[in-house]
């Protein structure tokens, strides 16, 4: 009976083993996989891997093998005489002392020179030549990058150009934050009162989601960001359009110029900034908030509907944050909405 109840023990761990092991190659598929490698870091960081997995799985066998062997095929039998005892080899073992203690440090070094190099190969103190410099700084709980070059600010959605160099310093104002784009390589932490830095060039244009990798509050995993790579001539355009005024439509609009007082009236004109009407430094910049893809730290999609849901009650879509609900009736809601959503 006992063999019975135990191979339908193990039956019975066959169906969750196989969804574990179902659940493992799902990332292959998402938008956070780490084996899609679209930047030369990415690349990097993936043969490394690779190189330390072949090593990872020669010391298994050498270990396991002669255990097997050991245990199962190679055991002495028991003699039948009283009092006998096993011969031992003789000779000295000094030479497989030395052996197992020089080998696992070689392999060791053998794996140590290569992630240091590539450690500080991503991450110099001076950009690479030509390289577009951007400070990224992280915020409970959103992200702020500023283009020095350009004299540009913006939250959450960071452009940069296909086939150039890309050097970040990774600042935060609060607490210890995780910059990570998996596609692209290169997780950093953001300390506070300190500068990290990073640095590797996206190969082709695409859409990139990245998240913070350190837990850092209430709503650390509603800290997301979009990576946009650009053709040169699209970045060069989106520099552009972020440069000039936002747009607000053509020709007058009462409902938009209504929700503009709304905005001047409001709290927002103390955290956020709109170029030529308010210069807010708490919150992420505003100024082309219409034309952003995303809100509320890159979780939520940048419709109507949900910038009014964002306006009434930014706590209960995320937790913690540091944004009030600033108490409007529906229609000077509806008419902000429209304002900032005319922001291109």
């Amino acid at each position: 009976m006992r063999p019975m109840v135990l191979k339908a023990r193990r039956s019975r761990l066959i169906p969750p083993l196989a969804c574990l092991m179902l659940a493992g190659c799902a990332p292959l598929q998402g938008p956070l996989s780490t084996f899609i490698l679209d930047s030369d870091s990415a690349r990097d960081a993936y043969h490394l891997f690779r190189y330390t997995f072949i090593w990872d799985v020669i010391i298994m066998l050498t270990v396991l093998v002669p255990l097997v062997l050991a245990l199962f095929v190679l055991t002495p039998k028991k003699s039948g005489g009283a009092g006998h005892e096993a011969e031992g080899h003789a000779g000295s073992t000094r030479w497989l002392e030395a052996a197992w203690t020089i080998t696992p440090a070689l392999i060791l070094i053998s794996m140590a020179v290569p992630s240091i190099r590539l450690t500080f190969q991503y991450q110099p103190k001076a950009p690479p030549a030509g390289a577009l410099r951007v400070r990224a700084i992280g915020h409970q709980w959103w992200w702020e990058f500023q283009y020095p070059e350009f004299h540009l600010t913006v939250a959450d959605e960071l452009h940069i150009p296909a086939g150039r160099a890309v050097y970040f310093d990774l600042e935060s104002v609060d607490v210890l934050h995780g910059f990570w784009a998996p596609e692209l390589g290169g997780k950093r932490d953001t300390i506070p009162g300190h500068v990290n830095h990073l640095t590797y060039t996206p190969d082709k244009p695409g859409e990139y989601f990245g998240e913070c990798t350190q837990f850092c509050g209430l709503s650390h995993a509603n800290m997301r960001f979009r990576i946009f790579v650009d053709t040169p001539e699209k970045f060069a355009a989106w520099v552009k359009q972020q440069q000039a005024s936002p747009a607000t439509g053509q020709g007058p609009n009462p409902k938009i110029e209504a929700g503009a007082a709304v905005f001047a009236a409001a709290p927002c004109v103390a955290c956020h900034t709109i170029e030529g009407v308010s210069k807010g430094y708490i919150g992420p910049n505003l100024s082309h908030i219409g034309s952003h893809q995303t809100l509320a730290g890159s979780i939520l999609p940048n419709t109507p509907e949900n910038m009014t849901k964002w306006i009434h009650n930014p706590d209960a879509l995320k937790p913690g944050a540091q944004m009030p609900a600033l108490g409007l009736d529906p229609v000077e809601t509806s008419d902000l909405v429209a304002y900032l959503e005319s922001l291109k």
